[in-house]
């Protein structure tokens, strides 16, 4: 399970960027494509944040849409997977879904 160690990376950035003060509330951005099991990362999280100055805080997932970008005719469209093609027969090419960012946080 590598949300484990997805999620101590999380609670230990937000941790030194919170310098000591206690944190409410993490946002994240996990794209639908990025492979994070997201009710893992969440049950992770409050394993991981305890003892921490995260402990406590509620953790804000946004999960946006998997979207490639036809190389052929231009277009967007939503994907299930990192790779598909485009009705017009051209190749997609992922412009977002697979993000894993830290958004922001409340202190």
């Amino acid at each position: 399970m590598h949300e484990l160690s997805i999620t101590r990376n999380i609670v230990s950035i937000v941790a030194e960027r919170a310098d000591g003060r206690t944190v409410k509330a993490v946002r994240l951005k996990v794209g639908r494509l990025a492979g994070v099991e997201v009710e893992a990362l969440r049950f992770c999280f409050g394993v991981c944040s305890e003892g921490t100055s995260l402990a406590g805080a509620e953790l804000e997932i946004e999960q946006p849409p998997g979207l490639g970008e036809c190389q052929g005719c231009g277009l967007t469209h939503e994907l299930e997977r990192l790779v598909g093609t485009c009705p017009c027969g051209g190749r997609l090419v992922l412009v977002s879904g697979d993000e894993l960012l830290v958004q922001s946080m409340e202190v």
